[in-house]
């Protein structure tokens, strides 16, 4: 007895994504934690996951990843866009000391905080509140970095005001040399950035979907929110928005590379994110399932050893 075998007439029929597939979910879910790195047809050549012991490797890991992305573009003196997400957060403070260690400076790169908190209309959240996107970023990143930071006129912020402007800033990039490389999490719901899944019912086919740059105003999962809730808002629900302003499709699927991270496990064998991880990795490209792009693209997932797996029931 299962969710597939009793979802009918239940309160969670129409709960999910009209667009998944819960069998063919559920069937990404059933592999063995040594099968998350063995590559699938549709996966790019350059695009591989790296598992990490635990929460602290995984932070220096792709907190490296980050520096010497960075580094790599300073030394053959190219311009950088970098997209940030705020979850995971814990490689900042990697990228930020790998960077002080080796002097290197962010002059080169343009940052471009992928979302951020925001009412139905896109109105985005004060800048300087505890809960906002861009406070995070300024305190785990763009501060701590000191005299080496990315110059206060290249870092953009999510709001009505700049959001639209992402995709031209990125293009002037790219035509001039340069590269765009994406870092993000994977939501519970699939999603990159706070591009959900239900957003594929707006369009007519993925052709058009993929050509989305952004969203004002991006009315968010439940599912999504109580993610939040529980890690961002001490469980508070009350206190989480139920819309945010978001890139999409039309900028993550440009990445020249993307450095991905799941983090999603607690205390006691406990985890959020291990379906969401084989999803991301076994399900195929489909709008219904935006994380399913990541492996189309080059670049490394980085991801907790435990997330692996087995995804099966024990009760703690």
């Amino acid at each position: 007895m299962d969710l597939l075998s009793t979802i009918k007439n239940s309160n969670m029929e129409h709960f999910y994504p009209a667009g998944w597939d819960l069998k063919k979910i559920d069937e990404c879910c059933s592999h063995r934690p040594e099968e998350a790195v063995v590559a699938q047809p549709f996966w790019n050549k350059g695009f591989r996951p790296v598992v990490c012991e635990n929460a602290d490797t995984f932070a220096m890991m792709m907190g490296h990843e980050i520096a010497v992305t960075i580094k790599d573009a300073k030394d053959r003196g190219e311009k950088l866009a970098l997209i940030f997400p705020v979850g995971p957060m814990g490689m900042y403070q990697w990228a930020v000391y790998f960077l002080k260690e080796w002097n290197v400076d962010c002059e080169h790169v343009t940052g471009f905080n992928m979302d951020e908190w925001s009412d139905e209309e896109g109105n985005t959240v004060d800048p300087k509140a505890k809960g906002s996107f861009q406070n995070a970023m300024m305190d785990a990143f763009y501060g701590p970095l000191g005299n080496l930071t990315v110059p206060e006129n290249q870092r953009n912020f999510a709001t009505k005001e700049f959001l639209p402007q992402y995709a031209e800033k990125i293009a002037e990039i790219k035509q001039a040399g340069g590269k765009l490389v994406t870092v993000y999490g994977i939501g519970r719901v699939f999603h990159i950035a706070f591009w959900e899944p239900h957003f594929a019912a707006d369009y007519k086919d993925e052709a058009e979907w993929k050509q989305q740059t952004h969203r004002f105003g991006a009315k968010l999962h439940p599912l999504t929110i109580e993610q939040n809730a529980l890690h961002s808002f001490k469980s508070r629900t009350t206190q989480v928005p139920a819309f945010a302003n978001t890139i999409g499709p039309g900028l993550f699927l440009q990445s020249d590379k993307m450095i991905g991270g799941c983090d999603g496990t607690y205390s006691r064998e406990l985890m959020w994110q291990g379906m969401s991880f084989w999803v991301a990795l076994r399900y195929g490209p489909d709008m219904w399932v935006p994380a399913s792009f990541v492996p189309t693209l080059p670049g490394k997932l980085f991801y907790i050893k435990e997330l692996g797996g087995p995804l099966e029931a024990d009760c703690n």
